[in-house]
């Protein structure tokens, strides 16, 4: 009987999740992400005690991860929350306390708090550890650091790790790499800016590439994405982060995270996040915003209540490449080039020398150009760990 009735629940539960998915941005195509085919994992976790890493994305339709995973009886002893919390809502940087969440009663352990890795006496009481997050496809956009992190831990402490994939939204490869000296929670791999990888295809070539501490490998297993394949557009239902709303966005981040090294606003502190750039300096420029403080968005924004002149980015057209354009631009029109740049465009960057490049005057033709064999030989290393040709 009990049975029948967890059989008819999963049923119900199916079917109002490809119901909800069909009404998202998503369900255009027939994707479906490792979460949606929890019909496929659910039962190798019963009796076992479950960890989760998840954020306001981990979605089957519009239910959570958790709450999904918990209805099917599954024991979720802890959960693990990234950067901007488990429920998505602190601001970018913002430093996130241990917790309880309200809903579920489950404890929740910040890896953007006191500690960025899973210690071994947070991993005791656990068997598996399942990581579903939705990444953007940038080297310097926190998850995919949480995920190394959490992977090593788990290979010290003999745990298994389960990831849910889902489709990366920025799925070209471009921008400078990664050069060693300048590794740090941005930039902990030695990949380009732009990784063209999934979540589960770069947990691989960490494995692969022994990327964690002392070589060590993860057990890690992958369900893998459906009716996906690179180079095919996917637009995510959520906006992954609070500076990330919407889908422009995240097709302009990997170009416009950038300016956070530099003296130009991304428009934080705004209703269009990465969606526009601009300085108080810049009076040439006929478009302009006031950045103030949002509660969970921006927490005194650079040039907060200061009017900036700039560039309104929302209705242009996004490359699939990194795009120099803008920085160009707007370092050719500030007046101070001295103070264009500060000590963390070097750490986004993950290498000198693309400041060294823009401050010689060289152009974007020939900045790439001196990526190119870089590329190359990464994109020949990235073969081996595609599970989406």
């Amino acid at each position: 009987m009990i049975r029948l009735l967890v059989f008819g629940f999963f049923l119900l539960l199916s079917v109002s999740c490809q119901s909800q998915q069909a009404s998202s941005v998503s369900s255009k195509t027939s994707v479906q992400t490792g979460a949606d085919q929890i019909g496929t994992f659910y039962k190798s976790l019963l009796g076992k005690r479950v960890a989760l890493v998840v954020n306001h994305t981990s979605l089957i339709g519009k239910t959570h991860l958790a709450d999904s995973l918990k209805s099917l009886g599954v024991n979720i002893v802890k959960i693990f929350g990234p950067e901007h919390g488990f429920r998505g809502n602190a601001a970018d940087g913002e430093h996130v306390n241990d917790s309880v969440d309200v809903k579920t009663g489950i404890v929740l352990v910040s890896l953007y708090g006191k500690n960025r890795k899973p210690t071994s006496q947070q991993l005791d009481n656990v068997d598996v550890v399942i990581f579903d997050i939705q990444d953007v496809g940038t080297r310097f956009y926190t998850y995919i650091s949480t995920m190394h992190y959490v992977m090593e831990a788990c290979a010290e402490s003999g745990k298994k790790v389960m990831i849910l994939d889902r489709p990366n939204p920025n799925d070209f490869v471009d921008g400078p790499m990664n050069e060693k000296p300048f590794q740090s929670f941005v930039a902990m791999h030695p990949i380009p800016i732009a990784h063209g990888l999934t979540v589960g295809e770069l947990a691989q070539m960490i494995n692969g590439e022994g990327w964690l501490t002392n070589k060590l490998k993860c057990d890690v297993e992958i369900i893998k994405l459906k009716n996906w394949k690179h180079g095919q557009a996917y637009e995510l239902p959520v906006g992954p982060s609070p500076n990330l709303p919407n889908n422009q966005a995240i097709r302009l981040y990997p170009s416009i995270c950038l300016f956070e090294g530099t003296i130009i606003s991304v428009a934080r502190g705004t209703a269009f996040p990465f969606q526009a750039i601009g300085n108080p300096e810049l009076k040439g420029f006929t478009f302009t915003f006031t950045p103030v403080t949002i509660k969970g968005v921006a927490v005194k924004p650079p040039h907060e209540n200061k009017l900036c002149y700039g560039i309104d980015l929302r209705f242009e057209t996004t490359p699939r490449k990194i795009s120099l354009s803008y920085l160009l631009m707007m370092y050719q029109a500030y007046p101070d080039k001295e103070k264009f740049f500060n000590s963390y465009f070097d750490v986004l960057a993950a290498t000198p020398k693309l400041k060294q490049q823009i401050l010689q005057g060289m152009t974007e033709d020939q900045i790439r150009e001196s990526w190119k064999s870089d590329l190359a030989v990464y994109q020949n290393m990235r073969k081996k760990y595609l599970l989406y040709p």
